[in-house]
């Protein structure tokens, strides 16, 4: 009960923003305590103006079977858990629009070195009771896939998904016009900045960028796996930030600071992250910027600056 407490006494928080430097994150001083289960993935989310927190539970790290894990919903401002769903997936997300819960999680049998992955599927609901279920993401050509990430733009909604071709791992995307139907484009792939490593991507559009925060592989001289940011206006040519890395792992964090979500609340903005090792134990944790998403975003580019370009066609 305690974490859900500090969550929302945390809107008190706050900084000062100056211009042409990094923008201010607070990591909120709490981690999510582990229990019978640990959040990894997980999207904070509002729907019906409750504040939720949809999560995936998958026990057995490595070795993992999708006949274990599942989706489940808690309440952020009573700690009550709302409902469990989505037996066999994992990597959840989600994305709250006239009053449905979109959410789209990794159906999977075996974790680990010797994944098998199915597709990313959709399931929907009006009461969080009865949940619709569809296809929303196949593998092609052997590829495995692993998180997403869904939001709103000019043309309708964008999805960026993680998949392991034609780098391990990279991520790409698909549109659609009503959240159900998904169209894959073709020829991209964002794969870094030296084709090594970008992973669970989470995105965000604001006319007229697209905003992305997804995990880079260890760097010298920073905290084990470390999480990126990049925009563009065309999904094609990407410019990364110059503050990057805009989470690293701190002290108590172990060496991962990963698998990022955001929500505003109040004008402030949360970012939900992953700390751990990637390998035995992991936790999730908070950290607040005093103003709203968009301001976050534009902090992190700042106007005379000059970015490093990634380009994602392939």
């Amino acid at each position: 009960m305690i974490r859900y407490v500090l969550v929302m006494f945390a809107l008190s928080a706050g900084y000062c923003v100056k211009a042409q430097t990094a923008p201010r994150l607070t990591k909120l001083p709490f981690a999510f305590p582990q229990a019978d289960r640990t959040p990894m993935e997980n999207t904070p989310v509002w729907f019906d103006s409750v504040l939720l927190l949809v999560s995936n539970y998958r026990p057995g790290g490595a070795e993992a079977k999708g006949d274990d894990a599942y989706l489940y919903i808690e309440d952020l401002q009573n700690g009550n858990e709302v409902t469990r769903f989505g037996k066999g997936h994992s990597f959840v997300t989600a994305f709250s629009e006239d009053s449905v819960l979109h959410v789209y999680a990794l159906e999977f049998k075996n974790f680990g070195r010797i994944m098998n992955s199915s597709s990313i599927n959709h399931f929907y609901s009006t009461d969080l009771k009865s949940w619709k279920q569809a296809v929303a993401i196949q593998p092609e050509g052997g590829e495995r896939l692993f998180n997403s990430s869904v939001c709103k733009d000019d043309k309708g909604y964008i999805m960026a998904y993680e998949s392991d071709n034609p780098v391990q791992f990279c991520y790409k995307f698909a549109r659609s016009t009503d959240l159900r139907h998904w169209e894959k484009i073709k020829g991209l792939a964002f794969t870094g900045r030296k084709k090594e490593y970008a992973a669970c991507p989470v995105i965000r559009y604001f006319a007229p960028w697209y905003y992305v925060i997804y995990l880079h592989a260890p760097v010298p001289e920073h905290n084990g796996w470390i999480s990126y940011m990049a925009r563009s206006k065309d999904l094609k040519t990407w410019e990364l930030s110059p503050f990057n890395p805009i989470l690293e792992a701190g002290k108590g964090e172990g060496k991962n600071n990963s698998d990022v979500d955001l929500i505003e609340v109040d004008g402030k903005t949360y970012l939900f992250y992953a700390t751990g090792d990637q390998e035995t134990w992991g936790t999730v944790r908070v950290a607040l910027f005093d103003g709203d998403m968009k301001l976050f975003f534009e902090s992190c580019f700042p106007g005379s600056a000059k970015f490093e370009q990634v380009s994602a066609v392939h």
